[in-house]
């Protein structure tokens, strides 16, 4: 007795140093607040800017980073007509530059590791509904979507940051000079290039604006002919002034970072491998590997050999039958071996080294995910004339799967859904021995 009347003041005391449960001011701001925030914060003036005028304020061709002495890599361009990596500076000593945009990302599923990408969907000069407008964000944050979760609209104060492209695609970003010499093709890769934001100084440039809502994310809905109309495939570059070359990548550079869904697809069983349309296999998709056939495993983004490189694999309208290196429409899924879901089957893929992707076709629905165009060699066949180029430059990265992150994969086969599937090394194990 003597013992619990001594215990009880503690535990009060204990229960008295509770923390308050945060407030959403302490959070985030009112939108009916901006403005005077804004202002106090920035007496010279400020401008929030929609995201296709501010790459048009801020993103030029070269950059401000060309040199003769300190390059951008030599992949980087083309007979100067276009620069796949860039790098500009955005000035401190005016007014206030501001983006705002609600993240469309998640990064649990891990395909969109210390990245986020913005969705504007109002034009902020007139407050009238647009087309959606976006643009990745590079951050040296683990588990960013912690701070900021998607549906979260967020404000960041882009002056003293700098807007460029890696391997084509527009970012918020900091300068970065990559010096590795011991990477693959390393000659090719040392110079300028966008880098990811400190984490402590994006936390100081952005602010959060009410709590997330991601039913305001807008996503747009297309078949592959549909998306195809809408964004360009080739262009006869030989043949273009480089007025249109450069009309050219700027249209696919201003498509980058949408949220779309593609109805209608299917997995072809297919990969695009370095420029080469291979068949999907049954094997072992984890590292160590050093023979190539890992690279062709039927699931979604076996091992590179930690390169790092985004493995891909093809789809194509339901109602086609893929023939590779022909004219049939046809698409990118894109995803990172990191992602937690890189070793599950494809849709419809088998444990079975004879049917491993024979299924695949038969499964249907729709991709969601984030648009994009990578490409991180101007020097290649296919970038270096423009006219070859196939629409397998062309991506879609999904944020997640069932069962991991946001689930952007919704097939089926005659109503019966598709269920994600890990290899098992052990099962494979067994059925390589059985077979020899």
């Amino acid at each position: 007795m003597y013992a619990m009347l001594l215990a009880m003041p503690v535990i009060a005391m204990m229960t008295s140093c509770e923390p308050n449960a945060p407030k959403q001011k302490d959070l985030a701001i009112d939108e009916n607040q901006l403005d005077s925030i804004l202002r106090v914060e920035n007496p010279q003036g400020y401008r929030i800017y929609n995201m296709d005028d501010f790459l048009d304020a801020f993103m030029t061709e070269e950059g401000n980073f060309l040199s003769d002495t300190t390059p951008y890599r030599t992949r980087s361009t083309k007979d100067n007509k276009f620069y796949l990596y860039a790098v500009d500076t955005i000035k401190t000593d005016t007014i206030g530059i501001y983006l705002r945009g609600r993240v469309c990302t998640d990064d649990y599923g891990g395909n969109f590791y210390k990245a986020l990408v913005i969705q504007q969907v109002t034009d902020w000069n007139t407050g009238a509904e647009i087309d959606q407008q976006c643009l990745r964000i590079s951050v040296d944050m683990g588990s960013v979507n912690g701070l900021y979760p998607m549906g979260q609209e967020i404000l960041i104060r882009c002056n003293g940051l700098s807007v460029g492209r890696y391997a084509n695609q527009p970012q918020l970003c900091v300068p970065a000079y990559n010096n590795n010499i011991y990477a693959i093709n390393n000659t090719q890769k040392v110079g300028w290039g966008p880098g990811r934001i400190p984490a402590a100084r994006f936390r100081k440039a952005t602010k959060r604006i009410g709590w997330p809502d991601a039913s305001k994310l807008k996503v747009d809905e297309y078949k592959l002919r549909e998306l195809f109309d809408k964004y360009p495939r080739t262009i006869k570059y030989d043949k273009a002034k480089e007025e249109d070359i450069r009309e050219f990548m700027r249209q696919v550079r201003y498509a980058d970072g949408r949220l779309v869904r593609i109805r209608r697809v299917c997995f072809t069983g297919y990969t695009n491998n370095d420029g080469k349309i291979e068949q999907c296999i049954y094997h072992d998709p984890t590292p160590p590997y050093k023979d190539d056939e890992a690279t062709l495993a039927n699931v979604f983004a076996p091992t590179t050999n930690n390169i790092g490189y985004p493995p891909n694999r093809i789809l194509c309208d339901a109602n086609d039958t893929y023939v590779p290196d022909t004219s049939t429409i046809s698409l990118s899924c894109s995803n990172s071996e990191y992602s937690k879901f890189s070793n599950f089957f494809l849709p419809g893929a088998k444990e079975d080294f004879k049917n491993a992707v024979t299924y695949c076709p038969y499964y249907q629905g729709t991709v969601t995910g984030i648009l994009g165009w990578y490409c991180d060699n101007a020097t290649g066949t296919k970038i270096g004339n423009l006219s070859k180029l196939s629409g397998l430059e062309w991506s879609v990265t999904p944020r997640g799967i069932l069962g991991y992150g946001v689930n952007d994969i919704d097939m089926n086969y005659e109503g019966i859904q598709w269920v994600p599937q890990e290899f098992d090394p052990k099962v494979y194990k067994e059925k390589k021995a059985a077979q020899q």
